[in-house]
């Protein structure tokens, strides 16, 4: 019994319980006002005495003795009446209790599905908050341990001072990085797109550009098969998702390999494909590659691979604002293919 006690209690401390009430109480004010002024109207009806043509049943010109009406019959009226106005309360309790019984269930929803949304986003906000902070405490923390050990050594030389700032150097990069990313994914949130017709051969020929030099360290091709086509969107914001798709290509390939850019049309979207000889991506790790800071690394590559897990949800979230798809699709030791599919211009 205390158990269902105590959990009534959390409940009503909730926000939906809250809002629940809220809501019940607009609906039972409305309820009950319509009810107080059907009944005063139909009591007002109820109470009307009738019209009183005795005289001219008496006397059909007008001029004859008015009768006056029999008090037995005036007590009976009122009588009726009055049995009619309880009548009409006891229907107008029934109906606004079973209003409240209604208004329970329909507050109770209206509620859940006001909060449901804002949940969500105070519950993605705080996760992000959460990772974004364990993200960042790595590279502190190994700033920190490094030059705490070089602080414990009385003589430092000048090779073991060149390294200690080397490795400084490369945390405070690594920081910048992760950093950017967060600026720019809570920028990507917010941000409207504006929708025009764009080429999606210039976008991937920006992307290219942006990644060649990459490319070009590891001795990987760039193969654009992209036949003229256009699409409706931003062409910065495409290039952005492209780049990042292609950076995740040419990282996560073999040397010497090739990445393959293709297009098609299917109905009234283009179909934008990026291919890769990599390692893949398990099963395990597919459904969660667009979660924030989900790494995959050891699927996709045996080596160690710079990144947080930041560009593909970044990717995802510039599709959806143009109301298109990303799909991911990959087989382990063959490699990935990732396709943006986008409403035609």
């Amino acid at each position: 019994m205390m158990h269902h006690v105590n959990r009534v209690r959390s409940f009503a401390r909730t926000s939906t319980a809250r809002l629940s009430l809220s809501y019940l109480a607009i609906i039972m004010l409305m309820s009950i006002g319509f009810s107080i002024v059907f009944y005063n109207a139909s009591s007002h009806e109820l109470g009307r005495p009738p019209r009183d043509d005795s005289s001219q049943s008496a006397d059909p010109t007008g001029f004859g003795p008015r009768y006056a009406r029999d008090p037995q019959f005036d007590e009976f009226l009122q009588q009726r009446a009055e049995e009619g106005r309880q009548a009409l309360r006891n229907r107008l309790i029934v109906l606004n209790l079973a209003a409240l019984a209604a208004g329970c269930a329909l507050s109770y929803y209206l509620a859940r599905r006001t909060l449901q949304p804002i949940e969500a986003n105070m519950e993605a906000q705080a996760q992000f908050v959460s990772d974004a902070s364990h993200e960042l405490r790595t590279p502190l923390t190994a700033l920190q341990t490094t030059n705490e050990v070089a602080l414990r050594k009385p003589k430092l030389s000048a090779a073991e001072a060149r390294d200690l700032l080397e490795h400084n150097v490369a945390e405070v990069a690594k920081l910048q990085s992760l950093t950017d990313g967060l600026l720019k994914l809570a920028r990507q949130d917010n941000q409207p797109v504006s929708h025009s017709p764009v080429s999606l051969q210039e976008v991937t020929g920006d992307a290219m550009n942006t990644i060649i030099h990459q490319a070009q360290a590891k001795d990987i091709a760039i193969e654009d098969n992209v036949p003229p086509m256009l699409v409706s969107g931003d062409q910065p914001s495409l290039s952005q998702a492209v780049v990042i798709l292609l950076d995740n290509a040419v990282k996560y390939s073999p040397q010497g390999s090739t990445v393959h850019l293709s297009a098609s049309q299917q109905g009234k979207y283009a179909l934008l494909a990026v291919r890769d000889a990599g390692q893949g991506i398990s099963a395990k790790d597919l459904p969660h590659i667009f979660d924030r800071f989900y790494r995959a690394d050891q699927s996709r590559n045996k080596q160690t691979v710079d990144g947080y897990g930041i560009g593909l949800s970044m990717a995802k979230k510039i599709i959806d604002q143009h109301h298109g798809e990303i799909i991911a699709s990959s087989v382990e030791g063959k490699g990935s293919a990732f396709t943006l599919k986008l409403p035609l211009s």
